[in-house]
């Protein structure tokens, strides 16, 4: 079979696929919500259903793609920079989860508008498009859905995949797909790469227009309130040793609290935060099965502003608590201004890391696994800055931190290591906007001149 047949052939399965599926996705959703009942919710956006703009409505509509958690944290300064340069433009912010969607709202409130992206089937799609006509789509970092991108450029929406990373593991898998994923990629209107070697991989894989504009993660930072409301729990806390072990994931918690036990510090405290909300019950009976003293940060400091600052002020952790269980959404900053130390979870099982850039941002050492392959550029530079360490398993975790937990002048080194990395390697938001602003700007000239011709 020629290439191009089977392009063809992939695309005909793969829309084919989404007709089967879709019936079986809303059951699907209603299993999940048994343990997040967000995903009972706002169903019929996921069939390019419900709220959309007004008809009326004749302003730039800007759409941000960022399907969970971390995409929508690391879209943050990029939306507010946008909203600055283009207030007259309405933002529109979609995600796959309901913990996006959540911290969607918890970041921008009324700022922007929020909805669900369409499941990938071209009916779902169209309605979509329909509903909001967007002047300009952005995508995160790996968010590829074929139809999308043959519905937008059907559409005439410019789609630009934004901070985009393309490990070599995903590489060779994509790559199997020959010409079909070459046109996918190849349908993008610009692609703006984190690194070099993300660039190249994803002009291998067909992509146009790109440009390497830096990690948009090294423009994040904590809000002023979230980081004193850390330094609050500290001040509870007291002087003991305190690690943080950000973003874990399922599986992982059992080495982490395997390297506490090895820690061997005296008065030690872990705080778990696992990276998945509706997990954190599990995580607490994990916790208890492991014989360990825990205490839930819902329980311990409820949320209660103190002169109106937002900042929460608890009573003084008991001292037989082990384990501080972070059990709430969108505090790592908090976390981490509380913490000597941070493990980064997703990299002690091969799950490809998380991102390590906040916490270097909030000058705490780091310590990572050997599994980092969705980060490997930004955990290979904090490593030669002297801002990360890598450990092998439990044990050389409780190694690492053992040793930085007694070495008070190298741990402050790091921290200093981390700080200064992190602002080496800021500035990609502003270069960013400055390409989108310019296909804004494109579209709206395209369109006058359309509008002219029409009046002629």
């Amino acid at each position: 079979m020629s290439p191009p047949a089977s392009a063809g052939l992939l695309r005909l399965v793969y829309r084919a696929a989404w007709w089967l599926v879709a019936p079986l996705a809303v059951l699907r959703l209603l299993i999940r919500s048994r343990k997040e009942r967000g995903y009972r919710e706002h169903i019929g956006e996921r069939f390019g259903r419900g709220i959309a703009r007004s008809p009326g409505d004749l302003a730039p509509l800007i759409w941000v793609h960022a399907v969970s958690v971390g995409e929508t944290r690391a879209a943050q300064p990029l939306i507010e920079a946008l909203m600055k340069a283009h207030p007259d433009a309405t933002l529109l912010v979609t995600h796959m989860t309901p913990s996006g969607r959540a911290t969607g709202v918890e970041l921008f409130g009324e700022r922007v508008r929020c909805s669900y992206l369409p499941y990938d089937s071209p009916r779902f799609v169209r309605r979509f498009l329909r509903a909001w006509r967007p002047s300009l789509g952005i995508v995160m970092e790996t968010e590829v859905w074929p139809t999308l991108i043959d519905e937008c450029k059907r559409a005439g929406v410019p789609l630009v995949l934004t901070n985009a990373r393309m490990s070599e593991r995903s590489y060779r898998r994509a790559a199997k797909f020959g010409r079909a994923v070459r046109e996918a990629f190849g349908g993008f209107t610009r692609v703006l790469a984190q690194t070099p070697p993300d660039a190249e991989r994803l002009s291998a894989l067909g992509a146009r227009n790109v440009a390497v504009l830096g990690n948009l993660k090294f423009d994040m930072s904590a809000p002023p309130e979230l980081v004193a409301r850390g330094q609050a729990w500290r001040a509870a806390i007291g002087t003991r040793p305190v690690w943080v072990a950000a973003s874990t994931r399922e599986g992982e918690e059992t080495l982490v609290l395997r390297a506490l036990a090895a820690l061997n510090v005296p008065n030690a405290l872990l705080i778990l935060v696992s990276r998945h909300p509706q997990r954190f019950d599990e995580v607490s009976a994990l916790i208890a099965a492991a014989g360990m003293t825990g205490a839930r940060r819902s329980v311990w400091a409820p949320k209660a502003a103190a002169a109106g600052l937002g900042v929460d002020v608890p009573d003084a952790l008991p001292s037989n608590v082990q384990v501080l269980l972070g059990d709430s959404m969108g505090e790592l900053g908090a976390y981490y201004a509380a913490a000597d130390l941070a493990f980064i979870g997703g990299s002690l099982l091969p799950l490809g890391g998380q991102n390590l850039i906040e916490a270097c941002a909030a000058g705490v050492p780091v310590l990572i696994g050997p599994h980092t392959f969705n980060f490997t550029q930004a955990t290979k530079d904090a490593i030669n800055a002297g801002a990360a360490l890598r450990v092998d398993d439990p044990q050389g975790l409780a190694r690492g931190l053992r040793e930085l937990f007694e070495d008070k002048p190298r741990r402050l080194v790091m921290g200093a290591a981390a700080s200064a990395f992190a602002a080496a390697h800021r500035g990609a938001t502003a270069r960013t906007v400055s390409v989108l602003s310019a296909l804004l700007e494109g579209e709206r000239e395209a369109g006058q001149e359309a509008e002219a011709e029409a009046i002629r």
